[in-house]
């Protein structure tokens, strides 16, 4: 066997594979401390579109001023946000607060 026909071959097999991996992405989505019933809905199904197609979203509050004493309200907003989005997702990482923002993130469910 000839090595340039086998290097030949080898390249055609890496490309294939590169064709058909998929490369999962991060989203972000901002929420707000202060946010009402009808725009965390809005987010969540901007979330949605993101979880279907495959790739992870990250949620994010920044505080502001005294919203920092109330990180808890924070907290409990992620909480919500992750209910509302538990049939097509799961928590990869539990609201943490880190400074001025809480983070957390959500993988799609691999319902296939």
């Amino acid at each position: 066997m000839d090595y340039s026909k086998y290097k030949y071959e080898q390249s055609k097999k890496e490309k294939e594979m590169k064709r058909n991996q998929k490369i999962i992405e991060i989203k972000e989505v901002w929420l707000s401390m202060t946010i009402d019933v009808g725009d965390l809905n809005t987010k969540a199904n901007i979330a949605r579109k993101f979880l279907k197609d495959g790739d992870k979203v990250k949620a994010t509050i920044r505080m502001r001023g005294r919203q920092q004493a109330y990180a808890a309200q924070g907290v409990e907003v992620m909480k919500k946000f992750a209910d509302i989005l538990s049939d097509v997702s799961k928590i990869d990482k539990a609201p943490v607060t880190e400074g001025r923002n809480i983070t957390m993130f959500l993988t799609p469910l691999n319902n296939k």
